[in-house]
């Protein structure tokens, strides 16, 4: 798809320059010095040569075809730049210059100009206001970035120039090849979703990282991230993440449903692995690309100082890492090659008088045990330790094993020399265990991903003309919520249970319909502009007789007309109390970048108060329904605790995919909360006793 960019033939520099300091000659010398091995052409209408090579005016009067032009001129002349470069057949474009919409209206001006050129002529265009781009397999260094990575197999793309050149260079000093390097900039046009697409198949990349402050199209990029997870780990630094800015809405689950669960709900739906700092990102990184991924769980620590190993146990909890339990014929065998004083459960601490030897036979004997499947290795530099054979010996049982094997030398100059022995033997190596375990954390993350079914979600058979009746009905009265009535008749259409009733326009009504029904009832007011009853004593309930319905009729009409005289009441709703059950909200807010994110919690008071809550991206399938049970703080609640019977979770489940279905097929629904959804013992059904329905806006 963008393969001129990675591979091409020829590069020209648009707007070269001879003076040292300026862009386009610090762009020029790096695809000098990177070895290029194309050819190369410098464009520059007030120049003869640029370091020997000819200078031409213009690219079309560059005498062989360009597959990629880097452009570095004033933003006002780059429309016309990238014209001539469709004159000359050339396709691809990365546009250096700064001044388009990140500048304001004009800039935006100059931006469109720019894509319609692109457009005319099929050009695909980098930038504009990026760094550039690096291919290593390709030796191109097509950017002005301080310094060219070596060889590797992670590609990384960043919205961040500055973040770009700090990643770049680290990642020089500290020896992390790259396949791919991407500065995106304004994202004119080539974006995220289109680098995602790439490396999927790129055969030079077996890690994708990135550095993410928004994404150009939700559901795009979640269908390409879901594409490339499947075959490769895609990890990635989302910024940005503070909620302030997050639209203002009336449900539950729209004021609990900002940025940040958007974009959680979007990876773990796509498969990506979020790291929560630029550290984290190329921990992983690195961990994927220098080691196998383990079989499944299953950590053994071993170590010289026990200290450190309690540190790295207690972040394998943190992590979801869980210890190996180690084979009574293991532990046998660490009995006869170590120390008496020695540890020989998990984990194994062979003394901070260790040699190579005692590291090499212990880690040996681990590695045949079938319940081990990663190695964390920890040394702690003592008098006599022998920092760089005990490398040689890690290097070595990494090479051997074939299990992930991750080291964690703790110190700097005592372990100096080791370094480079673990990093040329391509073993992670982290300055402390916590780190090491949170990688392994994200490959075992990854293996779940790979291992587990990719399902569908069910087919719900519905009733689709009876919600399009109600959704139309009340868009043509202007309303963007649905009555309580009409919400209660969508649910029904779905295959949700809804309470027995229904509106009584007058006492004489609710007194025929409370009969109907059977008693205990509850009342709650009917109006098309009340959206929160209780707030205004809209509601009552435990209503057991006809006395006591005409009572709470009066009180709720009377109340309502006090507090909002000018509100158009139909009268009330009158339904079949439901009996004790567990409580739980399900609902949905439409993400405008990724769609309907679903909701599930502890529902009534309890989302208020705990926000005990969890997301998912529609739609849900039943999977995900399930394991969202599963991740609220109160499961346990559900699953039944001291002595309490389970609740129906199969019918939470069922509701859950019923509601993401519903969303799904009427994108006209932008939130949506039944609060609650009252759940009756295993076997029981779940009701939904109050729904409220926003549409439009």
């Amino acid at each position: 798809m963008l393969e001129q960019f990675f591979s091409p033939r020829s590069v020209a520099v648009v707007g070269v320059s001879r003076e040292e300091g300026k862009v386009g000659h610090y762009i020029f010398d790096n695809l000098l010095k990177a070895g290029f091995p194309g050819d190369v052409y410098p464009v520059n209408p007030r120049a003869a040569d640029v370091h020997g090579h000819v200078c031409y005016p213009s690219i079309t009067d560059v005498p062989g075809p360009v597959d990629l032009a880097i452009i570095v001129v004033p933003a006002a002349h780059v429309a016309s730049v990238v014209e001539e470069c469709g004159q000359h057949g050339t396709q691809s474009v990365i546009v250096i210059s700064a001044g388009f919409k990140e500048t304001g209206p004009a800039g935006a001006v100059l931006e469109r100009d720019v894509l319609a050129a692109a457009a005319l002529h099929g050009i695909r265009v980098l930038g504009p206001n990026c760094l550039g781009l690096i291919s290593t397999s390709s030796d191109l260094n097509a950017s002005f970035a301080p310094s060219m990575p070596g060889q590797g197999t992670i590609a990384f793309m960043s919205q961040s120039g500055a973040l770009g050149t700090a990643v770049l260079d680290w990642a020089a000093g500290e020896g992390i090849g790259l396949s791919r390097f991407v500065s995106l900039g304004n994202k004119a046009d080539v974006s995220e979703v289109d680098l995602v697409r790439t490396w999927t198949d790129d055969p030079d990349t077996s890690v994708v990282a990135a550095y993410l402050e928004a994404v150009s199209d939700g559901r795009a990029f979640v269908d390409a991230a879901s594409e490339l997870s499947a075959v490769k780990p895609l990890i990635a630094l989302k910024a940005g993440g503070s909620d302030a800015g997050a639209r203002a809405v009336s449900s539950h689950t729209g004021s609990l449903a900002g940025s940040e669960q958007a974009y959680d709900a979007a990876f773990r739906k796509a498969g990506v692995i979020r790291a929560r700092s630029v550290q984290e990102l190329f921990d992983f990184s690195v961990g994927f690309a220098r080691q196998p991924l383990p079989s499944g769980p299953g950590l053994v620590i071993l170590t010289n100082a026990g200290g450190p190993a309690i540190l790295a146990t207690d972040a394998c909890e943190r992590s979801g890492v869980s210890l190996s339990s180690l084979e009574p014929e293991t532990i046998q065998a660490l009995r006869e090659a170590l120390p008496a004083a020695a540890a020989f459960y998990n984990p194994v601490d062979v003394l901070g008088d260790a040699t190579p030897e005692r590291y090499e036979v212990a880690g040996k004997i681990l590695a045949k045990d079938p319940n081990v499947r990663a190695i964390l290795v920890i040394l702690t530099p003592q008098a006599m330790t022998q920092a760089s054979d005990i490398a040689r010996v890690v290097v070595e049982l990494s090479n051997s094993s074939r299990l992930p094997v991750f080291a964690s030398f703790m110190g700097k100059g005592a372990v100096a020399e080791a370094i480079p022995i673990l990093r040329d033997g391509l073993v992670p190596h982290f300055e402390f265990p916590e780190r090491a375990v949170a990688t392994l954390g994200a490959m075992l993350q990854h293996r779940r991903q790979l291992d587990a079914p990719r399902t569908k979600p069910p087919v719900i058979v519905a009733d689709t003309a009876a919600v399009r009746q109600a959704i139309d009905h009340a868009a043509a009265a202007g309303r963007t919520f649905i009555t309580e009535q009409s919400a209660s008749l969508i649910a029904e259409a779905y295959g949700i249970t809804v309470p027995a009733g229904g509106l009584a326009k007058d006492l004489e009504a609710a007194r025929i319909l409370a009969d109907e029904v059977g008693y205990p009832v509850v009342l709650k007011i009917a109006s098309p502009d009340i959206l929160h009853k209780s707030d205004i004593g809209g509601i009552r309930v435990g209503i057991s007789n006809e006395a006591e319905l005409d009572e709470a009729y009066e009180d709720i009409i009377n109340k309502v007309r006090a507090r909002m005289e000018d509100a158009n009441i139909w009268g009330v709703t009158v339904q079949r109390m439901l009996d004790p059950g567990r409580e739980v909200i399900i609902g949905v807010n439409r993400d405008p970048q990724f769609g309907p994110l679903l909701m599930f919690g502890l529902g009534g008071i309890y989302v208020e108060v705990m926000k005990d809550v969890t997301f998912r991206l529609c739609p849900v399938t039943t999977d995900e329904a399930r394991t969202m049970l599963s991740e609220i703080r109160g499961f346990g609640l559900l699953r039944g605790a001291r002595g309490q019977h389970a609740a129906d979770l199969d019918a939470v489940i069922d509701t859950i995919v019923r509601i993401s279905a519903l969303v799904i097929d009427f994108p006209e629904i932008t939130e949506l909360d039944i609060n609650p959804l009252i759940v009756a013992d295993k076997g029981g059904g779940a009701v939904a006793a109050d729904i409220r329905i926003g549409i439009g806006g």
